[in-house]
């Protein structure tokens, strides 16, 4: 498996790619397919946002197999996901953990309207997902009132990756372990919809 640093190289130069529109050809002969189904190496672990704008594999131009993807709406951190992270990096070695948000988010844009509207979602099950990102929304918010929604909108997409990314940094004590003596590295990232761009936040 390959190192943290080298899984981030390839992510980025990945995204340059799909930002000018240079894709590579991602097919898989049948030979390939068997091998796959036998077995898989993931490089990285995303966990992202379920929003159908954001699919990671196109996102970072990868193929079959590259990437163990977890998306969930708002890229929150509940149990479920931190054992799918635990899986992946534990089962298959691999290094590089990246929690990616993107501007526009639903679950956060929710949340800001929530804490300055008064508005309320009745599905518990929506709820539990508002709940989650509420606590990094807050922090932003506090004490700004008079800062547009859009910016409000923008600082907390990045303050809830911050927010995942160090959840699953020190909530896992087998993520610690492997972060402290196997070289594994949690990172966050932000995609803007409009450009195409991954962004990483606090890189190493």
């Amino acid at each position: 498996m390959i190192a943290a640093a080298e899984a981030l190289t390839r992510l980025r130069d990945g995204n340059g790619r799909f930002v000018a529109g240079q894709l590579t050809d991602q097919a898989l002969s049948k030979r390939e397919l068997r091998k796959l189904a036998a077995d898989q190496a993931p490089f990285a672990i995303i966990l992202g946002c379920s929003d159908s704008r954001v699919p990671a594999e196109l996102v970072f131009d990868q193929g079959f197999g590259d990437l163990f993807v977890i998306r969930v709406a708002g890229n929150i951190v509940a149990p479920s996901q931190v054992g799918s992270v635990e899986f992946a990096a534990s089962r298959y070695g691999t290094k590089l953990v990246v929690v990616m948000g993107h501007s526009n988010c639903g679950a956060i844009t929710a949340a800001v309207e929530e804490l300055l509207d008064g508005a309320t979602n009745e599905s518990r099950n929506l709820r539990s997902i508002v709940d989650r990102v509420r606590p990094a929304v807050q922090g932003v918010i506090a004490g700004r009132g008079d800062v547009d929604r859009t910016t409000l909108i923008r600082e907390a997409v990045r303050a809830n990756v911050r927010a995942s990314v160090d959840h699953l940094r020190h909530g896992s004590a087998l993520l610690e372990e492997l972060v402290r003596n196997d070289g594994l590295l949690i990172v966050g990232a932000k995609y803007s919809l409009d450009r195409g761009v991954v962004s990483f936040l606090d890189p190493p």
